[in-house]
């Protein structure tokens, strides 16, 4: 198993980084919403994910990023989610190792 610091080179480690200090510190952020969504696949991959607020992490990611600029928002999602897979494929990889 790869510890966090072990996958700072990866793709997306320092959203994933940020998101689990914001979940810690009971904190909404993009950050925090987008390893909400992948708590269940980072968890089998040896990183350990606190549970949000967030019921619904995904929509509630897209929200936050809809308020803040409406027209960007679906771009911006699927860039997220595609820093957030990098990353997790990345945990996966080292997992098996």
């Amino acid at each position: 198993m790869a510890s966090l610091e072990e996958l700072a080179g990866a793709p997306g480690a320092e959203l994933v980084a940020a998101g689990l200090r914001d979940l810690e510190a009971g904190r909404e952020t993009v950050a925090g919403l987008l390893v909400s969504m992948a708590r269940t696949r980072l968890g089998h991959a040896g990183i350990e994910v606190p549970r949000g607020a967030s019921e619904r992490p995904s929509h509630r990611l897209y929200d936050l990023l809809a308020e803040d600029e409406p027209r960007t928002a679906h771009g911006r999602f699927n860039a997220l989610v595609g820093r957030l897979s990098s990353f997790a494929r990345a945990a996966e990889h080292a997992r098996a190792r």
